[in-house]
């Protein structure tokens, strides 16, 4: 009877918000005391959450080639961009001029202040924010608590008739939601992932088919919504997952089926290309991404009087092209790293190959990085990147990264280039403007043939491959 009731009220919420008609959990409860009003009701939903992606930033690898079996994530692994939230968890990093220029990786995630803990616990349980994906309107900020250590907090957590009207605003995540921290990750708007910007909250089908507001209108969780608080679907480059084994694809028959084109050489394409390449011939159209970032090479950002890597910015950025299996391979952050013939360091590439026959080729973006690398382990090294944008100092906040993740004191390092294969996915185009056969079947095309494992262009009848 429970479960019937709670999908009954996730439905009836849909039907309101997507009517306009007001929200109803402003019957349910009259004052908002934080996450234990939540819980009165959705204790199981708290503890389905509690072990999802979200919460955790980790979960079972079963695509990682190299994981034996660990889960990993963001907590336990060393990314080309803040590197990892340890370090830099909370707090508000104040430049000399009295401003937060920074308040640590903790704000995107979905608690309130306290680091994830794989044990259950009601501390934990009252740690989630569930505000921050249901509420439409709710913000937050850090505050001291009674014993002087950050939390998150609703900014209008000392106006309770304010707070009571935002917590009853309950619905299913909407766009908004969800980007206000997937379009922000990475440092700034659009840093990281290149195709989930801002704009995607309100824009046109020529921006994206499936969110534009005259397109498909869709909203994340019409694809991603999975079971039990888990998110379906991830990224070529994820490496976590909460449903493993669900793999979201255009090809099925709710979407656009195995031949979604009229034209039978398009249909013989889309049996080995995803639908990513043709169709996203570039990201990155209204906020520029970070394709490079030089951790080794501090710089003082004027105006803002902080601190910050080298950081090199491109905008309207031509996807590359990669075959994937679905299995990946990841740079492990207590592991000694491998460098290829170029002396580069790989922090996430798809496992793949032309002529294996589970691989497609994708569209991905390709990053670069400098990053630490300890002298004798030959580790990754995290940086406590909010101390570094605060002081400039840049070869302690490496050290005190060191000390607070591996307990090494006064590390010694050295400086390693990386490289990364971060999938492409969203700012998908419509047909009128998907790449043409000319795109990359041309001495000018985007197509590097030899690199993907072809003599030449196999359009070239000659060719004995």
């Amino acid at each position: 009877m429970r479960e019937i009731l709670v999908i009954l009220l996730v439905l009836f919420v849909c039907v309101s918000w997507a009517d306009g008609q007001e929200y109803p959990h402003k019957e349910y409860f009259e004052t908002y005391e934080g996450t234990k009003t939540c819980l009165e009701c959705h204790e199981e939903e708290a503890e389905a959450f509690f072990y999802s992606q979200h919460y955790q930033w980790r979960g079972a690898s079963p695509d990682i080639v190299n994981a034996e079996g660990k889960r990993l994530g963001k907590m336990n692994l060393i990314n080309d961009f803040c590197t990892n939230p340890i370090p830099s968890w909370i707090g508000k990093a104040i430049n000399d001029d009295g401003n937060v220029i920074a308040r640590g990786c903790s704000q995107c995630h979905t608690g309130l202040g306290k680091m994830p803990s794989e044990t259950i616990s009601r501390e934990q349980l009252e740690n989630i924010d569930c505000l921050i994906c249901h509420a439409s309107g709710y913000k937050r900020d850090l505050y001291k608590d009674d014993s002087g250590n950050w939390e998150w907090k609703p900014i209008l957590w000392t106006n309770q008739a304010g707070m009571d009207s935002i917590s009853k605003r309950i619905s299913m995540p909407t766009r908004t939601m969800c980007l206000q921290c997937h379009s922000s990750s990475g440092g700034s708007l659009n840093f990281k992932h290149g195709d989930l910007e801002g704009a995607l909250t309100d824009c046109e089908r020529t921006f994206d088919v499936h969110m534009g507001t005259d397109g498909g209108d869709m909203h994340c969780v019409n694809c991603h919504a999975g079971s039990d608080h888990g998110v379906s679907g991830w990224g070529e480059d994820s490496d976590y997952k909460d449903m493993p084994g669900e793999k979201i694809t255009c090809s099925t028959a709710d979407c656009h089926g195995e031949k979604p084109h009229e034209a039978k050489v398009l249909n013989h394409h889309s049996k080995k290309i995803d639908c990513t390449v043709c169709h996203i011939p570039e990201f990155g159209k209204s906020d520029p991404t970070d394709i490079l970032r030089d951790w080794s090479k501090p710089k003082y950002i004027e105006g803002k009087n902080r601190y910050a890597p080298t950081i090199t910015l491109k905008k309207n950025v031509h996807p590359v092209f990669a075959w994937s299996n679905g299995k990946k391979w990841v740079q492990l952050m207590d592991e000694p790293v491998e460098r290829d013939d170029e002396g580069l360091v790989t922090i996430m590439r798809p496992e793949g190959k032309r002529k294996d026959k589970h691989s497609k080729l994708y569209a991905f973006k390709f990053h670069r990085a400098v990053l630490p690398v300890l002298k004798d382990q030959q580790w990754l090294v995290p940086i406590a990147a909010d101390e570094f944008f605060v002081s400039g100092k840049l070869d302690e906040a490496v050290k005190h990264g060191a000390a607070t993740v591996f307990g090494i004191e006064d590390a010694e390092y050295e400086w390693v280039n990386t490289i990364r294969y971060t999938g492409v996915f969203h700012e998908v185009q419509p047909a009128e403007n998907a790449l043409k056969c000319l795109d990359c079947h041309s001495p000018s095309g985007r197509v590097n043939w030899t690199e993907l494992g072809y003599k030449k262009d196999p359009l070239d009848k000659h060719v004995k491959d």
